[in-house]
Formats: C-alpha cells, structure tokens, sequence
C-alpha cells in the first residue's frame, strides 16, 4: 500500500509544476492555477510528506503535508497547507484517492453572542502587538498548544490564541454568550465558533475591538478574515493575515484544514463555492 501511495503521491506533484499545469484533472488544482495566473506567480518547485494515520485492509487515511515554493514578480515565499485523505485499494491498486473535506457543522450551528452592554471596568485600552500575533500563527500553525483545548473544527479557537498572543484582553467570562473568552475549563461561543465571533467583531465597544474594513488590501499584519463558504449569512471560518504578497495582498495562516501563507481568497480550497462571502476586520491598536 505505501509503495502505491508514494507512485500517486509523485504523480500528483508532477503535475503541478509549470511545465504540466495545464494538464491537471483536478478541480482543486485547477483552480489553484487559475488563481495563480491571475495574481501573476507561478510554483516553482513543489514537494510532499506523507504521513499514515489509520489503514484497513482496503483504506488509508493519511496526511499530505505540501509545500509550494512561489514566485511572483522578485518576491518569493513558501506556502503551506496539510490535506486529509482517503485511499481506497482493490487488490494492493489504488481505485479511488480523495481529500476528506472538513465538516463545518460545528461551526454553522452556534448561538449568537447577546448584544454587548459595555462595562465602565472593561474600558481598559490595550496595545495590539501584531508581531507577536504573527509570531504564534507562524509557530502553532500545523500544532496544537498543549495549553489550550483542541476542537475537531480548531479555526476560530486558533485565531483567538493568536489575538491573546498579542494581548488582546479577554472579558466577559464566565458568560458563555457575552465577550471574548477561555480560561477555568471553559469558553465563550465567540472564542472558539466563526460565526459568534465574526458577530462579536462586528459589535464588540471594549476590550477586543475591530475596524470592518472593505477590501482585503487595507488589511495588516495580524487582522483578521471572516469566511462565509456558502453566502447563507453563516460565517464557517477565520484566518489571521501573517504576510502580504508583491501586490500587497494578504497571506493567511489558518487551522482546520492547516495552512501557511495561503492567499486570502481560498478560491484553491475544497469548501470554496462561487457564493462565497469575507469579512475584513481590522483589529483596534488602542482599544
């Protein structure tokens, strides 16, 4: 099985550099070139680890770490990203090989945060250290930090590690539905599920605060993108902008489906649909 996994495995890397783009059967891939086209860069130079997690007689399920060197214009950088997969053997022949797509359902079925009623002892200002927020999603992007809880759908509850990291305060605890955060065992629906805390930037006076802005080109370092995959009104994910690309367009680091230095788009994505919504929030500096 392994023998067969690394032949497809070389197979589905070959077709990615430039010189055989062109001939990718894969919606994923596809798309990846076609954005890349647009935003004019190209990869280089592509390599992949994979890694068995659990196999059967006819199933393995594994983890491909892939790492895409690329080029635009004279800025080069290294993108990231984990993919969860399934192959299905018949005889010791691969038949079917595909990527498990996340389940979002945690993510769509949440209580919204109550309104925010400000709090005169809450009104404490902070200063956002976006390099440290950058320096954690760089170090815990493909990990877990033992000192929090992990979640099947981690996205959100990464990013809020990220914002703590650069000493964004967190309030309202131990109110499940009010503020912006985890300590004692517990949490609110804000720290760790998209949608109650895209809802929570978008409301929130004190403490954590943010600026919606309207494209992602006025993001910084360390802001924040809200993804809504369907356009339903249901926001199923969150990144942190860790770099920008030759255009000044925002690089993302994410978890879930782990990434590093993903374009913002997530048009290469196995959720992407043409319905898909952002938000862009610019976290506050002074709060």
């Amino acid at each position: 099985m392994e023998s067969q996994l690394q032949k497809l495995l070389q197979n589905r890397l070959e077709q990615v550099v430039e010189n055989e783009q062109r001939n990718v059967s894969d919606e994923k891939w596809e798309r990846k070139r076609k954005l890349l086209e647009r935003r004019k860069a190209k990869i280089l130079k592509v390599k992949g680890k994979g890694k068995i997690i659990h196999k059967t007689d006819r199933e393995v399920f594994y983890t491909l770490h892939l790492q895409y060197l690329i080029k635009q214009n004279r800025f080069f950088y290294m993108e990231e990203e984990i993919e969860h997969r399934k192959a299905i053997f018949l005889e010791q022949t691969v038949i079917k090989d595909e990527e498990i797509i996340p389940s979002w359902e945690s993510e769509r079925y949440s209580i919204e945060p109550m309104e925010e009623m400000e709090d005169a002892a809450e009104r404490g200002g902070f200063e956002y250290n976006r390099l440290k927020a950058v320096q954690y999603a760089e170090r815990w992007w493909n990990s877990y930090n033992p000192a929090y809880k992990k979640f099947h759908v981690n996205c959100t509850n990464f990013i809020s590690q990220c914002l703590k990291a650069g000493g964004a305060p967190m309030r309202g605890y131990p109110n499940r539905g009010q503020g912006w955060w985890m300590q004692n065992g517990s949490w609110s629906y804000s720290w760790s599920v998209a949608h109650s805390f895209r809802m929570y930037l978008g409301r929130s006076k004190t403490g954590l605060k943010a600026n919606e802005v309207r494209n992602a080109a006025e993001l910084q370092l360390g802001d924040v993108i809200c993804y809504d995959f369907q356009g339903d009104g249901r926001f199923d994910h969150t990144t942190i902008v860790t770099a920008k690309d030759d255009y000044g367009m925002p690089l993302v680091n994410a978890h879930t489906s782990n990434s590093r230095m993903r374009y913002w788009s997530y048009e290469d994505s196995t959720a992407y649909t043409p319905n898909i919504q952002y938000k862009f929030f610019a976290i506050n500096d002074q709060s």
